[in-house]
C-alpha cells in the first residue's frame, strides 16, 4: 500500500516506523528535515521537507498516487486543510486527519461527508483517556483492550504470589471458574513469549493476557492476582489537554485531584471542571504529595508534556505511598528502563493510537488492532467472509487452519455471543475472530487468510 504520512512527530513517526516493515511503500512530510533525515537513517521510506498541506508539496509527495493519507502534524487546521486538498486535488482515495481542539470536535457536521472530505478521525489524547480509565476500572491490569464494540476484552495482568491460579496448569481454570469461559492468549515470561497450552503452568510476575467476555473479566483477575479493593482517589500530574480529558472522564465516579503548574491553566480548569480539586504547583514536590494524602491516593498518573517530570513525580508519589502510578512517556527507551519496576505503567500516546490507523491499513476486513509490547506483538479482530469454497478459514475446524507460527484464534464473536475458540470451533462466514501475533512480522499471512477468491481452491 502507498502510504503518506503528514508530520514526523511522536505520532507520525511512530506509525512510518511500525509500516515501513510490511512491504508498504511510505513518504512523510514534514517542515523539520533533522525530524525526517533520523527516519530515514532507521527506516525503508521516502522523506520530504515542506509545508504539508500546500499542493505543490503533496504533489512532489505522490498524493495522486497514494492509497492513503495520514494528516498527524500537530496543528489540526494543517491536518483538515491537508484532506481536503488531497481529496479535491489529487483524489487520494482515504484520508485520515488528527484533530484535537475540542472547538472542532462538537461539531460533528463538519465532518460529515462532503463536508471536510476527512474519512476517519483520530485523537491520541482521547485513545490515552479512554486507555488510562478502562485501566482505573479494571484494578490489577496493565493493558484493557476492547473488541466486537466492546463485547470482548482482552486484559493484561501480572500474577502475584498468591493467586488461585498461580502454580497451577492453565486446564484447571476450568475448575477455579466454572461458569466463567476464558482464554489465555499469551504468557510472557522474564521477557520471552510463551504461546501456552493446558499445560502450561503460570508462574508469579507472568504478564498474562486472557480473553473473555466483559461481564467475565473481573472474575478471571481474581484467579490470578489478589483482588484489589475497587479505585476511589486519582491524583493527576498535568492540566494539558489529556489531564483535563481525563478529570472531566473521571470526576464523576472517582474523588480526583489535578495538580499544575501554571497559574493560568490553573484558573481555567476550576471554571471547566465540576467537582475536581484543581491544585496549583510541582507535582514533584514532596511535601505538596504528602499534604494531599498521597499514601491514601490509589491512583496517581502523571500527564504532562515532560517525560522526565512526569517520571520523576510517579516515581515519587510510589515511593510516598500511592497505590498504583502510571505516566505517560512518549520515549519508547525510557519506558522500557522505568515500567514494572518503580513505576506500574508506562504508555504513550503514539502507541495508544496507532491500533486505529492499523486497522485501515490491513488488507481484509481487519476492524480492531491493538499493537502491543511497543509494537512487536499484535492483537488483531478480522471479519471471516466467503464460503468453504472461497474463504481459508470459514467452515473449517480452528485446528485445519493453516495458521502462521505464533499466532492463536482466541474468541469468536457470533451475532453477539461470545465463543472462546478450541481446536474443534468451527468458523463461520460473518464470524469476528479475535487472534493474537506474537509476531507482528506474521501479519501479512493473517491477512492473507482473510481474503476472499472467487475460485474454488479449496475442498468442499
Amino acid at each position: 500500500m502507498r502510504i503518506l504520512i503528514l508530520g514526523a512527530g511522536q505520532v507520525g513517526s511512530s506509525v512510518a516506523a511500525s509500516l515501513a516493515g510490511e512491504a508498504n511503500d511510505i513518504t512523510i512530510v514534514d517542515s523539520n528535515p533533522d525530524a525526517l533525515r533520523h527516519l530515514q537513517e532507521h527506516f525503508d521510506l521516502r522523506t520530504l521537507t515542506g509545508f504539508a498541506s500546500h499542493p505543490d508539496v503533496l504533489r512532489r509527495a505522490g498524493a495522486e498516487h497514494a492509497d492513503m493519507l495520514l494528516a498527524v502534524t500537530n496543528s489540526d487546521e494543517t491536518n483538515m486543510i491537508a484532506c481536503q486538498v488531497a481529496f479535491h486535488l489529487f483524489e487520494t482515495p482515504t484520508r485520515i486527519a488528527r484533530v484535537r481542539a475540542r472547538s472542532y470536535l462538537s461539531q460533528q457536521t463538519l465532518f460529515e461527508p462532503g463536508c471536510l472530505a476527512i474519512d476517519e478521525l483520530i485523537s491520541p489524547e482521547q485513545e490515552v483517556t479512554n486507555h488510562i480509565e478502562r485501566i482505573i476500572e479494571y484494578p490489577g491490569t496493565l493493558q484493557v483492550l476492547e473488541f466486537a464494540d466492546g463485547i470482548v476484552l482482552m486484559v493484561a495482568v501480572r500474577a502475584y504470589h498468591g493467586g488461585p491460579l498461580v502454580g497451577h496448569a492453565l486446564r484447571t481454570l476450568s475448575d477455579h471458574l466454572p461458569t466463567v469461559d476464558a482464554r489465555v492468549a499469551a504468557i510472557y515470561r522474564r521477557g520471552r513469549a510463551i504461546i501456552p497450552n493446558g499445560d502450561t503452568v503460570i508462574e508469579a510476575d507472568d504478564e498474562v493476557f486472557f480473553v473473555a467476555a466483559r461481564e467475565d473479566i473481573g472474575n478471571v483477575l481474581g484467579e490470578l492476582r489478589n483482588r484489589e479493593s475497587r479505585v476511589r482517589t486519582v491524583m493527576l500530574a498535568g492540566g494539558g489537554n489529556i489531564g483535563r480529558r481525563l478529570a472531566q472522564a473521571l470526576e464523576p465516579s472517582y474523588r480526583v485531584k489535578l495538580i499544575e503548574r501554571s497559574d493560568k491553566v490553573v484558573a481555567r480548569l476550576s471554571e471547566e471542571l465540576d467537582r475536581t480539586v484543581v491544585l496549583r504547583g510541582d507535582a514533584a514536590d514532596e511535601d505538596l504529595l504528602l499534604e494531599e494524602n498521597i499514601d491514601r491516593t490509589d491512583v496517581f498518573c502523571a500527564v504532562t508534556n515532560d517525560d522526565q517530570a512526569n517520571i520523576l513525580s510517579a516515581m515519587l508519589a510510589k515511593r510516598l505511598g500511592a497505590g498504583k502510578v502510571m505516566s505517560l512517556i512518549n520515549r519508547g527507551v525510557y519506558a522500557d528502563l522505568v515500567q514494572g519496576n518503580s513505576i506500574d505503567i508506562a504508555f504513550s500516546p503514539a502507541q495508544t493510537t496507532i491500533g486505529t490507523l492499523l486497522a485501515r491499513v490491513r488488507r481484509g476486513d481487519v476492524v480492531a488492532v491493538h499493537s502491543l509490547r511497543r509494537g512487536a506483538a499484535e492483537a488483531i479482530e478480522a471479519i471471516a467472509h466467503g464460503t468453504r469454497h472461497t474463504s481459508r478459514v470459514v467452515g473449517r475446524q480452528v485446528d485445519a487452519i493453516d495458521l502462521p507460527p505464533d499466532t492463536t484464534i482466541t474468541t469468536l464473536v457470533r451475532d453477539g455471543e461470545v465463543i472462546m475458540a478450541h481446536h474443534d470451533t468451527v468458523i463461520e462466514e460473518d464470524d469476528h475472530v479475535i487472534l493474537f501475533l506474537l509476531d507482528k512480522r506474521r501479519v501479512p499471512d493473517v491477512e492473507q487468510l482473510f481474503q476472499i477468491t472467487t475460485e474454488m481452491h479449496y475442498p468442499p
